[in-house]
């Protein structure tokens, strides 16, 4: 007899503890109680699947109370509701790439997840087409594929759909068709009052143009209708170098920004360290849209003999799959950014980009004992001609303007900072990368304007790329004033009440 009641307080305790989860969230019990909106629970096994889908174990360990999958903007509009009738804290989540705590992940609270949210629907005859949040990039193409069109999404198939182009989204398409963003022909969105309304250039513009960059401060995203492009057979793949070509990748990184070769080319210039320092190399990412570059794009970094060369002849749908192996999933993963300027003579802008390379590295050396770490840098070229594509891609849809609002008066580099880490080798380590990562980029924003400073580099407009950006970095006090000026008047008409900025458990809040 005692066997059997240790036996069925075993088999109780999971049981309980899902309704404790419950009962502790009126959000998920209310919705649970009075609507058919999917939900799962702990200990449920999709559960478990949908909490795992996160790029950052940081995020995947932190448990929701429950998540609530709606299928409609009237299922997430019914959501919307019923959070408004109390006052708890929950996040929303599209693809979880994102490695901040917080900004789709919750620890106890609700979980609004979008995977649910899932069309990709081809319109010929507008040539658009409207995908829901809840997909990756890899899902969208995948749709795509052999239609002979392609939208401008992300340059890694696991990449969130949602998440993306709300912070602007950098695409190997951007120097054609600029941002992400640029693309988007309408929103539809769920307001902090439960009113679904679209956002297109005739109806509220102005919501319209804050959602390019603005991030989740204006309401919940249930679509976008994304103008479609031309694509056949793209060339891309991967080039690695050692850690010796040092010198040689950032002369070409420089002459490749400064010069750019064709805007059907892309490149993303990655170098990593890990093992404790014995391992550091150069990792390229190369782009054309079409099947072969022409003779020359890309000679700056091929000539240099590199160890690998997996570029070649594909789909786009096969690239950015092929890309999805730089996903690291089961480490604990940050993200920082900076933005710096470029002179318009190579020899200063080699030494520049060579002194940025030397603070990113120190940083990283100074961090190498925590377990498993893997520190990267990315180079990513943001020339003139970008700003300028961005704007007419915009203008051509009817609108003026994305929220990043870059201008023409300088190439820039944006960097991306990652570290990734082992979990479950304590807290200290946690604060450790914390704290390196604040060094990172903070220092590197020193770097940049002792640049400036000294007259090496333009003193031009430098705002934060959100989709890179760390939760302690100020994206809105970096960005030009007259769209952050905007983004204010919009959310005190469409959120009068702040239900965005109080409730959320992260973001970059206005």
């Amino acid at each position: 007899m005692p066997s059997f009641r240790f036996l069925l307080v075993a088999l109780s305790a999971p049981l309980l503890l899902v309704a404790a989860a419950k009962a502790d969230s009126v959000t998920c019990q209310t919705l649970e109680a009075t609507t058919d909106i999917r939900m799962d629970n702990p200990f449920d096994a999709a559960f478990n699947s949908e909490n795992s889908e996160y790029w950052s174990a940081g995020c995947t360990n932190l448990k929701p109370a429950c998540i609530i999958k709606p299928t409609t903007a009237e299922e997430m509009s019914a959501v919307v509701k019923v959070l408004n009738k109390n006052n708890e804290t929950f996040t929303v989540k599209s693809g979880g790439h994102n490695p901040n705590q917080n900004f789709s992940s919750i620890d106890g609270g609700p979980l609004v997840s979008t995977a649910l949210l899932n069309e990709v629907i081809y319109d010929e005859a507008t040539m658009t087409v409207r995908v829901g949040p809840g997909n990756r990039w890899e899902d969208v193409h995948k749709v795509l594929d052999g239609t002979g069109v392609t939208v401008v999404g992300g340059r890694i198939g696991n990449v969130g759909v949602g998440g993306y182009i709300l912070g602007g989204g950098l695409s190997f398409l951007s120097a054609e068709y600029g941002w992400a963003a640029n693309n988007v022909v309408e929103f539809e969105v769920v307001l902090a009052n439960g009113t679904i309304i679209t956002a297109n250039n005739s109806t509220n513009s102005d919501l319209w143009k804050t959602l390019k960059g603005g991030g989740g401060n204006f309401g919940i995203v249930t679509a976008y209708t994304l103008q479609a492009h031309p694509m056949g057979q793209v060339w891309g793949g991967n080039l690695v170098f050692p850690e010796t070509k040092t010198a040689e990748l950032l002369a070409a990184v420089t002459n490749f920004t400064l010069n750019y070769p064709d805007e059907k080319a892309g490149i993303i210039m990655t170098s990593e360290i890990t093992v404790a320092n014995a391992v550091h190399i150069w990792i390229m990412f190369l782009f054309y849209d079409g099947p072969e570059p022409p003779v020359g794009t890309f000679d700056m970094f091929t000539s240099l003999k590199p160890d690998i060369n997996s570029a070649k002849t594909r789909s786009y749908y096969d690239l950015l799959g092929f890309n999805d192996w730089a996903v690291l999933k089961g480490s604990i993963y940050t993200i920082a950014t900076e933005t710096t300027t470029l002179s318009p003579n190579a020899s200063e802008t080699f030494a520049h980009l060579q002194n940025c390379y030397n603070h990113w590295a120190n940083v990283s050396k100074s961090v190498m004992d925590v377990p498993g770490l893997v520190a990267s840098v990315a180079f990513q070229p943001y020339p003139a001609k970008f700003a300028q594509r961005a704007k007419a891609v915009d203008a051509a849809h009817g609108g003026s303007g994305d929220m990043i609002a870059f201008d023409d008066a300088a190439d820039r580099i944006i960097f991306e900072f990652d570290f990734s880490y082992w979990p479950g080798f304590g807290a200290g380590n946690d604060v450790k990368v914390d704290d390196a990562t604040v060094r990172l980029y903070g220092g590197m924003k020193d770097v940049v304007d002792a640049a400036v400073g000294a007259g090496s580099i333009p003193d031009a407009y430098r705002p934060l790329f959100m989709n890179d950006g760390y939760f302690r970095q100020d994206y809105w006090g970096r960005i030009n004033p007259d769209s952050k000026a905007l983004a204010e008047s919009v959310v005190s008409s469409v959120d009068p009440d702040s239900f965005w900025k109080t409730r959320t458990a992260g973001g970059f809040k206005l």
